[in-house]
This record gives structure tokens, sequence and C-alpha cells, in this order.
């Protein structure tokens, strides 16, 4: 959506005649039907003036065109601060993205291509400005067919105007950042006009951006080429027997799909039956096929080692607009994706926590696509907020006039491909009663350690041997590390470990260091090891034989049971039954995620006897 459009003549002389920040704000109301913060439009107001001295060259034409706040089409709402169009010195089509920032003063972080900086009122992590630019620009690339067929040029860059210090901003840990987006700062004013200058020779002829913004967005060829390569060779997301046959069943239906035929798929299966594995080859079909789809998850992990393990020349700004956190559709229009994947989906949710935007998110997904896919594991329900369940899918799917599709996948490859231990776990764990009471034929590596550092030590061994391996655990230690580094979260006799730390961000459970960290369920739900070690904490202990939960036993900052007190404070009894399954699906969940082994600890020794005890009864 074009908010403010002009020529650089034009744009100049709003900008002399102290009338631009008014005119970007009457058409920001126009388009979008309503203000914005009184700061923004002092931005404006301010950044502008140094566009206007960067513009003040013959080099540039009169007749470039100019184009402020374009807001970047299918749900994204994210705003191209400045864009300069016309044509390169080769006459060809030529787009100059420029990400602009008041900053004065930014820190370096750990993260990849993350800077830090005073925003909205405190300093906050944030996209590396470079990267941003480069994003749009990538998006554009991956989306345009006007982009594509008039084979415009793209050409990102950041301007920070009021930044003098470019020790943290450029350094060298940011090198791939700056090399796809040089940064200007304050004093760079004329390399920046010589820079757009070499972008942008002749004017705009064509007006190339309401082009683009009249023109379709779906993944275009290049896209389809690029992601597509990057399975090919990769054993671990060849599908096998039904999953397969759901494959082929979801790409018929995104085929037969529209906005008078909408449609969803739930697609049932438990810990290791392949999911992700179908997710994955669906979105790689479905843009080689053109059509607009994304992959959505409420956590960030599975998409983060997802990222990990197929990007490969993929940047890391077209990965992200394909995968997608599924808080992103409360403001998009009906049926504006044709095929909407939503993987983890007992994990979804109302609302994001502090959004006021939402109602909740399966109805989202629905309305804003023509066909959405629900891989759905109503075991893996962990938090309080979590709402994904097939009745509330088809609750969703019947009030927006889909039809609903249900299978499942049935086939083990987790566990040793044993269907018997999740069954024996449910026994076990009391969550529900099944005819596996023991481990009798199983072949399933689980043990029972009376000491919590020796079990780790296993998990260690495991590693260096090459096999995936990591030791997870009930929310149960406060995480100290998280201000004070020095500090250890969990100390049990010997061990001393601190939680998974906030600089691996998804990909903790593939990172090497990560080994000595403890990890939460927010880390490795939707993943999967060889072998895993689990501490049980407090929160859930064995009286008489009986499994018995303490929601009071977590840790206050644990999200997943947030709201439990003031239940509890109202109906106690029902606050419990509330809680208490949460509890055990938890724990169901970290025991399922080594695929050759599970080492148990479990901190009160009546409940470690009941574990030795029932894997004994083999």
């Amino acid at each position: 959506m074009i908010i403010y459009s002009s020529t650089k003549k034009d744009f100049r002389n709003d900008v002399r005649t102290n009338q631009v920040d008014q005119k970007i704000h009457t058409e920001f109301i126009r388009n979008l039907g309503h203000k914005t913060a009184k700061n923004e439009v002092e931005s404006w107001r301010n950044s502008m003036m140094y566009m206007s001295n960067v513009l003040d060259t013959e080099n540039i034409p009169d007749d470039a065109g100019i184009y402020i706040e374009y807001i970047l089409p299918r749900s994204t709402r994210k705003r191209i601060d400045f864009i300069i169009s016309g044509k390169n010195p080769s006459k060809e089509n030529s787009i100059v993205i420029v990400e602009l920032k008041q900053w004065s003063i930014v820190e370096q972080t750990d993260q990849n291509e993350i800077v830090r900086s005073f925003v909205g009122g405190s300093n906050r992590d944030v996209p590396h400005p470079s990267y941003q630019a480069w994003s749009y620009a990538a998006f554009l690339e991956d989306y345009s067919d006007v982009v594509e067929d008039q084979k415009v040029k793209l050409v990102p860059c950041a301007y920070l105007h009021n930044c003098e210090n470019d020790e943290s901003i450029k350094s060298d840990f940011y090198r791939h950042c700056l090399e796809k987006a040089p940064l200007f700062l304050r004093a760079d004013s004329e390399k920046l006009s010589k820079f757009i200058s070499e972008h942008v020779r002749y004017g705009d002829d064509k007006d190339l951006m309401y082009l683009i913004d009249s023109g379709s967005i779906k993944p275009t060829k290049k896209l389809a080429e690029a992601f597509g390569s990057m399975l090919k060779g990769k054993d671990e997301f060849i599908m096998l027997d039904e999953q397969k046959v759901v494959f082929e069943k979801a790409i018929k239906l995104a085929l037969d799909s529209s906005a008078s035929n909408k449609n969803v798929l739930i697609v049932k299966g438990g810990p290791g039956t392949g999911k992700s594995v179908v997710a994955i080859n669906l979105l790689v079909k479905l843009i080689e096929k053109q059509l607009n789809c994304k992959y959505v998850t409420k956590t960030e992990a599975p998409r983060e080692v997802l990222e990990a393990k197929i990007t490969g020349s993929m940047s890391k700004s077209r990965f992200n607009n394909l995968f997608v956190g599924s808080g992103r559709f409360e403001l998009t229009d009906k049926n504006t994706f044709d095929v909407l994947i939503a993987d983890e989906s007992h994990r979804l949710m109302k609302r994001l926590q502090y959004s006021k935007n939402g109602e909740n998110q399966i109805k989202e997904i629905i309305n804003s696509s023509k066909f959405s896919i629900f891989f759905l594991d109503e075991d893996q329900k962990v938090s309080l907020s979590d709402i994904g369940t097939k009745d509330e899918i088809e609750l969703w799917a019947n009030k927006l006039k889909a039809n609903v599709t249900v299978m499942e996948l049935a086939s083990q490859f987790r566990c040793n491909g044993s269907d018997g231990y999740l069954a024996w776990l449910d026994n076990v764990l009391e969550i529900r009663e099944t005819a596996n009471i023991n481990l009798k034929d199983i072949d399933y590596d689980i043990k029972v350690f009376d000491d919590a550092y020796t079990m780790h030590q296993e998990i260690v061994k495991h590693h260096k041997n090459g096999l995936a391996a990591r030791t997870v655990g009930g929310y149960c230690w406060e995480w100290k590390s998280q201000n004070n580094p020095t500090l250890d979260d969990v100390v049990i006799g010997k061990l001393k470990m601190k939680w998974n730390m906030k600089k691996h961000g998804g990909q903790w459970i593939i990172k090497p260091d990560s080994i000595f960290e403890l990890g939460s369920i927010h880390r490795c739900q939707g993943l999967e090891l060889d072998y895993v070690g689990v501490i049980i904490g407090p929160d859930l202990v064995v009286r008489d034989g009986k499994v018995v939960t303490d929601a009071f036993k977590r840790h206050h900052a644990d999200r997943t049971i947030f709201g439990f007190k003031k239940m509890f404070s109202e109906n106690a009894e029902a606050a419990k039954k509330r809680v208490d399954p949460l509890i055990k699906n938890t724990y169901r969940t970290l025991m399922t995620r080594g695929m050759k082994g599970c080492y148990i600890y479990c901190t009160d020794e009546e409940t470690r006897e009941y574990f030795k005890q029932v894997i004994s009864e083999a």
C-alpha cells in the first residue's frame, strides 16, 4: 500500500515548505483509517529534512519517484521508510530502499543480525537496520511478479542520520548485513547521495511502485527454485508411508480450494510421526506451484532449527518471509493466502500475550486462507493459553464455512519406532489407562538415575560420540543467570547448570555448547534428539503410587501456567484440575524427545523409586 508518493522535485518542495509530515500523516489516515503517534509524525519531519539534503544533487533526477512509508503487501504490516525509483546508468528499472533510523547510540549484541538501541522508551534488542532494508528487498524479489517480469533492480541501504559512532553498528560481526545493504551515518550524507545516484540516474517513467503495488503477490519462480533445491539430498525430509498419503491429499485440497470453497485439513499425530516432515514438503511443493503460502508455528524453536537445517544459500530474510509466528494474522483480510500450514497447532492461543489485537489464532488462520492445514497432537498442550484441539478447529471451520477433512499419522519414528513406549508413558504418568503396563519387548533405552550429575554425564558422553543429546527439565528453578551470567540456575548435588541461554534463541537444541545448559519445554517441543535426559522437578511427584502435580512448585516466571494463582483463589479444585494434565503433558513431551533413549532423574526420592519400579516390571 502506497502512503505518500511524489517526485524528487515535489518532495523537496514539501520539505522546504514544512508540509511533508502533514501530507504523510494525511495520507496515512486516509489509507489506514487511523492516526499515528505524535512522535512518529515528528520523526517524519526530522528524517525527511535529512533525506531532502541527501537528494540535493543534479545526479539524481528531479523526476525520480519518491515513496514514503510503503506498506509491504500480504499482511506483513511492515513499512519501508523511504524509496527512490527510476533507472540506473544502464537504463534498467531500479529502486533504492532506505531504512531510516533516528538512533544516536547503538550497541552490538552477541545475536546474529541483532543490535541494541533505545526504542519505544527503553533499550531493546532490534534487527540491524541493514538487515531490515535487505529483508524488505528480498520480500519484493521473492513475491512480486512485477519485480521479476520487469527485471527491477532492488538496492537496499540504511541511513542513521543522528549516529556518529560506527564501532558497534559497523563491526565485523555484522559484515554479512553490511555487504547486502550498506549503512550510512550522520557524516555520510554525500556518500549516500553518491550511492543513490549510482542506482537512480534517470527518472521513473513507469511509476514502478504503483505497478508493484497493483501487481500480484505470489512466490516467484526464482524463490521456488531456490527453496526446492534446499531439500534435495536431505534424507530427514523424505516422506514414508502415510506421510505421503497425507501430503498428496493436502496438495489436492490446496489446488481445489478457493474463496468460495474453503477447506481445512486436520492432521493428527503423536511425537515423531513426521508431522513437520510433511509440513515442510508441502511448503516446498506449494511454493513450486506458485501458491501464496506460509509455514506457521507459535514457538520460535521449530522455525529456527529448520532454518539452520535447510537455509544453505537461502537468506535469513527469505526464510523469515515463509516461516512466521502464529500471531501474524489478526488484521489479515479474508482469504489473503492460498494456504497456511500450521505446525504444532496444539500450541495455538487466543492472542499474543501483550497484544490487544486478535480474537482466536485458529479463527484468524482459517479466515486468512482459502486452505489451512493444522498438524495436531493434543497430548502436547502444555500451557494454560494453548487452545489447539480438533474440536476447536472444527468449530471455527464450521463458523467460517470451510469443509473439514481429518487424517492421522500413526507410524512412530521417535522412541525407536515404539508406540508401546508412548502408551506405557501414558500409564506411568496417569494421563490415561492403556494396555501397555510394562516395557516388555520395547526396544528403548530408559534408565533412572539416583544422581543428577551422573545422568548428565551420560548425556554428555552421547553428545561427544556424535549423537544428538541434551538435558532438559521442568521449569522449577529461577533463571538467575539471565541477569547475572556468573550464577548457576539449577544446583542439584554436584550438578550445576544454567537454563538455556538467550544467545542460542530457538537453536538451543543444536548449538554445541548448549550441552552444558538445561533446556526447557520451550526449547525442545516439536524437535527431536537421539538421547534426552529429563530432570523431573517437585511439580510432579508420586505419593503412595499416585502421580500428584503441584503448579505452585513451578517457578513464578513460568508463563505456561500464567493465571493459575488467580484461578486457584477463585476455585481451587477447578484450577488444579485444569493444570494437572498440562504438567503431565509437559513431562510426557520432554520424555519423548529422544529417539533412542530417555534418562530420568527425579528430585523427589519416592518418585525416583516409583520410576525404578515401573521400569523393572518389564
